[in-house]
């Protein structure tokens, strides 16, 4: 549904949608949040991992895991190459 032809556009004047449409342009995509939320669960498997067996390698990527998508912007491309990235050290350092 656009926005003309939603209910609310013949609420609106000219600027006012177009303001509308400029904020709703930075809000991140479903995939992006999607990915987010999981990327942010596997870091807090993983730091809970880590902390209990004292393994700090883990716990540190744990975190990283958990807080890296604040810095990436709005790329979901970077959110996964990050995030693949993070989880193969992970996989990398699971026997330390």
């Amino acid at each position: 549904m656009s926005a003309t032809s939603s209910p609310f556009a013949a609420a609106l004047s000219g600027d006012e949608q177009q303001a509308v449409s400029s904020l709703l342009s930075f809000l991140p995509s479903p995939a992006y949040i999607a990915l987010s939320i999981m990327f942010g669960l596997v870091g807090f498997v993983a730091y809970r991992f880590g902390k209990k067996m004292g393994r700090n390698i883990t716990k540190w990527l744990g975190i990283a895991l958990m807080f890296y998508p604040y810095l990436i912007g709005s790329s979901v491309f970077l959110l996964v190459a990050v995030g693949a990235g993070l989880c193969g050290a992970l996989y990398y350092y699971r026997g330390e």
